[in-house]
């Protein structure tokens, strides 16, 4: 057996599967997208079997690919759309609903209940996480308590709960694991991410029985033995992290300080403070970034909803461009003396706001506003949010001595106009990586080094590399004005006023 690992790279809108040879470098991928589900406004939905299929065809595809069996790996490593809920029958593996995806807001009501109920603090403090509907924990309840029987069967220990980590162990192992790791787990609304354990009182208080929940282990563990008659050959499952965390380690991001942000369908930057629960003041999340060896690593995370999904609503909603990666040409030749102004609340509004109910509005619109205006402010709504987020995250980790440098990823830096456009709003560095699959690439490394034939933690580190750095060079006086003008959109768009 070589050092080939394959990540399972399960997203918002497609899955993907890439096959990393023992020098970390691509060897074979397989990519295929599914459907986006809308039942009603602010529902989203996706079919489990549609996922459970692209995973196989896409792990099948890229051995095809790189020309490898399944004897060839030693490892699977799986990271995933994280809050995303699924329940299934605990003897069939059939799913009682269509998966509840993270952007889903049915839950807005019952997150304001229990806000007035005055349980809010009490998630906070245990789980690091707010009261909203983004969340897996009232997605639950919802189901628990809108699919006929469900709560009676969960009860009695017949179903089984699962982000979309656990579900595909669970297909992939034949049902024989019924587990999560740590990071997936703190995303939940009801693991206790200080003492590593599901909290009874805040399953009391969801209505939630724990006999449906999976077992939490460390971020590179024993997961479970993927079966022989799926690939080929018998493949150990050994790595798994939610796709921001996983991102953090594919980034090397393991120092206090150290600062990663993901740009894919919504945006997600994450500041690691060690071995410290950094409680936010600025209504940012704490979440567990990694686990390894029984001891967590935290983080604090800002969640933007919507990143490239804006880009894909002028593709697909307003027919402006025909691919994604004409937007950063037609920004370019927007006329800059508009200054227009995206605000994407298309599924409400992430950190800092939290407003589950604000919804899209654009500012500044004239008669001369075109495609080009749109692009611009499509990208910049991106950079926008990103700049709130590091505001934020600064007020609650204060350290003088750490310069700040943003490391990024995913499908939208590969924009150089987008990169320099938010390295100028920001007013700070962004280095973009070599390897720009760096949420496979983490959880290939988190199942790699458990197998034994890829490195250890520094060693991993060490191989981190920069394609590029951006620097500021916007006018500090542009910059203010139109820093001054995206705040005062989001003002108008909140749903408070």
């Amino acid at each position: 057996m070589g050092g080939y690992v394959i990540a399972i790279d399960q997203g918002t809108t497609s899955t993907r599967a890439i096959i990393f040879d023992e020098s970390m470098k691509v060897a074979g991928t397989g990519q295929k997208e599914f459907r986006q589900i809308f039942p009603n406004s602010g529902w989203v939905e996706h079919d489990p079997e549609e996922i459970w299929e692209t995973v196989v065809w896409s792990i099948k595809e890229a051995l095809k690919k790189a020309n490898l069996e399944a004897s060839d790996i030693a490892a699977i490593g799986i990271t995933n759309q994280r809050e995303t809920t699924l329940i299934w029958d605990r003897e069939t593996g059939k799913p009682l609903h269509n998966a509840i995806v993270w952007q889903d807001r049915r839950t807005s009501k019952l997150c304001d209940k229990l806000k007035k109920a005055g349980h809010e603090k009490v998630f906070a403090k245990r789980t690091g996480l707010l009261l909203d509907p983004y969340f897996s924990g009232t997605k639950l309840s919802w189901l628990l308590s809108n699919v006929k029987g469900a709560r009676k069967r969960a009860e009695k220990g017949e179903l089984c709960f699962g982000t979309v980590d656990t579900f595909l162990i669970w297909r992939l192992t034949g049902g024989k694991s019924f587990v999560t790791d740590a990071t997936n787990a703190s995303r939940t609304l009801m693991f206790n991410i200080e003492k590593n354990v599901w909290d009874k009182e805040l399953l009391d208080i969801l209505d939630v029985p724990k006999s449906v929940l999976p077992e939490v282990l460390d971020c590179a563990a024993d997961f479970g033995i993927a079966d022989a008659d799926l690939f080929g050959a018998e493949i150990p499952i050994l790595g798994v992290a939610g796709d921001q965390h996983a991102a953090v380690i594919g980034q090397a991001c393991f120092s206090p300080g150290m600062l990663k942000s993901t740009y894919g369908t919504g945006c997600f930057a994450l500041l690691n403070t060690g071995e410290d629960i950094v409680r936010s003041k600025n209504r940012l999340l704490t979440t567990i970034a990694y686990r390894l060896d029984g001891k967590s690593y935290y983080a604090l995370e800002g969640s933007i909803f919507v990143a490239g999904a804006a880009v894909q609503w002028l593709r697909d909603g307003l027919k402006m461009i025909g691919s994604a990666p004409e937007t950063g040409a037609l920004a370019d030749k927007a006329d800059d003396a508009q200054e227009v102004y995206l605000v994407p609340a298309f599924v409400g509004l992430g950190a800092p706001w939290w407003d589950a109910e604000a919804r899209g509005a654009m500012f500044g619109l004239t008669r001369g506003t075109g495609p080009a205006e749109f692009a611009r402010a499509a990208l910049e709504a991106v950079c926008y949010q990103t700049g709130d987020l590091l505001d934020a995250m600064h007020k609650d980790w204060k350290n003088d001595d750490c310069d700040i440098v943003l490391r990024v990823d995913g499908g939208m830096v590969a924009s150089d106009w987008t990169m320099q456009r938010l390295s100028d709003l920001i007013d700070a560095p962004v280095d973009r990586p070599v390897i720009l699959e760096t949420t496979a690439l983490g959880a290939a490394w988190l199942a790699g080094s458990r197998a034994g034939v890829w490195p250890d933690m520094k060693a991993f580190a060490e191989t981190w590399a920069r394609d590029r750095r951006f620097e500021p060079k916007m006018d500090d006086e542009v910059r203010t004005r139109k820093l001054k003008g995206w705040k005062n959109a989001v003002r108008r768009t909140l749903s408070n006023l």
